[in-house]
């Protein structure tokens, strides 16, 4: 006999329209555009502008299928409820289980790239213990509640934009137009693999749907959110990593863990250096923030699904939030950031949320004809593109990520068996 779902409480609508396009603007720029931006320069060269293009072309595919998803069917779990209604209760399993992988992967790389950040104000902290430390300390913000976690990333995404905007106008006058030559040393391929691993910078687009049953009026909320926080994120990105370039050079950025610090430190201002290495800690821990928001949102939704243990999908009496979710949550993060370095992080979750996309343009082909906003070639491009871009990632990225598959295979198996 099947088990049926246990009625774990309900969560409360909090989010409005500024507060869910900060929860993705939140997500989006972080570690993507103040560690990231390093490891592709190494790849693409002063070319990575076109890999951000590329990035956030794709992207954009994948968002309107997400974002008519979203306004369809405006439930906790994003992709993972859209698969298993719209595909197969096996292929939403994979899809939050995917995310879910590749996310414990992100909150580990912006931990590190917090912490690095940090280090290169003060030196004597070891790297790895400044990680761990922000990461409980984000944990236990959001399982303190919803209404302070989203005030606080609200101020968070706030001060990050006026700080890479600070990037942007004291950079501009410290150009070096010969760091643009040579614009692609590595040519197309290197473009190519570049977009590939920039395209983590923009993983954060759809955090908002993971949490649609907290966001007021989700059918228009949720979709304007979407675009709003991807067309200001890849103008930022755009900007600051023109300025970055011009300031540095490529090859000066793909050898730095703190690229935007260095260059900014190029105009021998230590000041405006300070401000900058200020501004990467802000940013990736606001996305650390949202990340253990959506991480815990979907083991709450897979849980009262009977597709995880029934204990992650209880909320806390007092707080309203799923206290026990979160705890696996940094339990699993803070594993993951001591077994990993940055590089590898960034290829492993980037890998996880090709698929997960992939999986959601497969979910928005399936809708009803009623329901559809955009012509079906939008989800048909949106999964082409991102199976074309997983293509260009490390072979060490597809063997974990295929591990952590496989693992998730299995366990759908053993928890259906279980249940039944």
């Amino acid at each position: 006999m099947t088990q049926k779902p246990a009625d774990h409480g309900h969560l409360k609508r909090e989010i409005g329209l500024f507060d869910a396009t900060a929860l993705g603007i939140g997500a989006i720029i972080g570690s993507g555009i103040f560690i990231v931006t390093g490891i592709v320069a190494g790849i693409a060269g002063p070319a990575m502008i076109v890999s951000i293009i590329i990035a956030g072309v794709i992207a954009v595919f994948s968002a309107m299928s997400i974002a008519e998803l979203g306004a369809c069917l405006p439930e906790e779990g994003g992709t993972y409820a859209y698969a298993q209604k719209l595909i197969s209760p096996f292929a939403g399993f994979i899809a939050g289980w995917i995310w879910i992988f590749s996310n414990v992967f992100v909150g580990a790389a912006v931990s590190l790239g917090f912490a690095h950040y940090f280090v290169a104000l003060f030196p004597p902290v070891p790297v790895k213990v400044v990680a761990v430390a922000i990461c409980l300390i984000f944990l236990i913000i959001n399982y303190l509640g919803l209404k302070g976690s989203i005030l606080f990333n609200n101020i968070l995404v706030m001060a990050k934009i006026l700080i890479l905007l600070f990037f942007v106008a004291f950079g501009l006058g410290f150009l070096r137009p010969g760091t643009f030559t040579p614009f692609a040393p590595e040519g197309s391929m290197g473009i190519l693999s570049g977009a590939a691993l920039i395209f983590f910078a923009y993983t954060g687009f759809a955090r908002v749907t993971i949490m649609a049953e907290e966001v007021k009026d989700p059918e228009k909320t949720v979709p304007r959110s979407i675009y709003l926080a991807l067309a200001i994120s890849t103008a930022v990105y755009l900007l600051v990593s023109l300025v970055a370039v011009g300031l540095a050079g490529a090859p000066a950025l793909a050898h730095s863990g703190s690229p935007l610090a260095d260059a900014i430190g190029m105009t021998g201002s230590s000041g405006a250096m300070m401000v900058i290495a200020l501004g990467a800690m802000i940013a990736t821990a606001s996305v650390l923030l949202t990340t253990i928001m959506g991480i815990s949102r979907i083991v709450f939704s897979m849980a009262r699904s009977n597709d995880l243990p029934g204990v992650f999908g209880r909320i806390h009496p007092r707080f309203s939030t799923p206290h026990y979710a979160i705890a696996v949550t940094g339990a699993c993060m803070v594993a993951a950031l001591l077994l990993a370095d940055l590089t590898l992080v960034v290829s492993v979750s980037t890998f996880a949320m090709l698929l997960y996309y992939l999986i959601a343009n497969i979910a928005a082909l399936r809708l009803p004809r009623e329901h559809r906003r955009y012509h079906q070639a939008v989800p048909v491009v949106g999964a082409l593109s991102c199976a074309g871009l997983i293509v260009f990632l490390s072979p060490a990225s597809w063997i974990i990520g295929c591990i952590g598959l496989a693992i998730g295979g299995a366990g759908f198996i053993l928890r259906r068996k279980s249940t039944s």
